[in-house]
């Protein structure tokens, strides 16, 4: 296994060599990206910009970009002089998060639900349709990557058609910054209630275009997630 892994992050950062300089940094950025929102890369741990060179194949200027992209999205942080480590976790960030995610989301669904045509609805519907054929086997280690790519492409279907592109850049920020303590959560703990349940409730909702009560269910879905979370923090 470990053999495999080396095999491909060799064969990723040969990929990002061989992309366009353009590129480059955006390859970078999705790839660390994706380590820190899977635990891979721990909170708190330091971001050898050394290691990193030579993980990714690249000159330091595309490395630089990505660091600092992510550390304009809050997932790093750059230390003075010392470079920079994956941002720490906190109850008060994650607290910030949550009230945050409930407040925007549910505005932009509102707007979707009432200005979403024929083909949204379709895409909602499939969304879902996919989450749940995998709701009931999220925890099992092949199809745990899956999940959590359906998941992601389920809340961001619910919101998609709300017109306003700077809301959905804000709720696709705060929704990785959740999905990273999420992520940090269910690696020690399981869910206490039907999540599956409420997804599909959020989704009848929104189909039936009672924006009223898909918004209040996906502000209970958010707020509920977040204190299971926050009660497994330590003070």
């Amino acid at each position: 296994m470990e053999r495999t892994n080396r095999s491909e992050a060799r064969s990723d950062a040969t990929a990002a060599s061989d992309a366009p300089p353009a590129t480059l940094a955006t390859a970078i950025c999705d790839r660390i990206r994706s380590d820190i929102l899977a635990g891979k890369r721990k909170p708190g741990g330091k971001l050898r910009l050394e290691a990193l060179k030579t993980e990714f194949a690249v000159s330091w200027s595309p490395l630089r970009e990505a660091l600092s992209r992510l550390a304009a999205e809050g997932l790093v942080h750059a230390e003075e002089q010392r470079g920079y480590r994956v941002a720490p976790v906190s109850r008060s960030e994650l607290a910030e998060v949550i009230r945050l995610r409930t407040l925007l989301e549910s505005t932009a669904l509102r707007s979707s639900i009432e200005q979403g045509d024929d083909a949204w609805e379709t895409e909602v519907l499939a969304a879902h349709h996919r989450l749940s054929k995998l709701e009931n086997r999220r925890h099992a280690a092949p199809d745990a990557e899956q999940w959590e790519r359906w998941h992601r492409t389920f809340h961001q279907s619910l919101i998609r058609a709300c017109g306003m592109p700077t809301l959905l850049q804000f709720c696709s920020q705060l929704h990785d910054m959740n999905d990273r303590y999420r992520r940090l959560f269910l690696s020690a703990h399981k869910f206490d209630r039907d999540v599956a349940g409420e997804h599909r409730a959020i989704a009848e909702a929104t189909l039936a275009r009672n924006a009223a009560k898909a918004c209040r269910l996906l502000e209970a879905h958010i707020q509920r997630t977040g204190r299971n979370i926050l009660q497994s923090m330590k003070l």
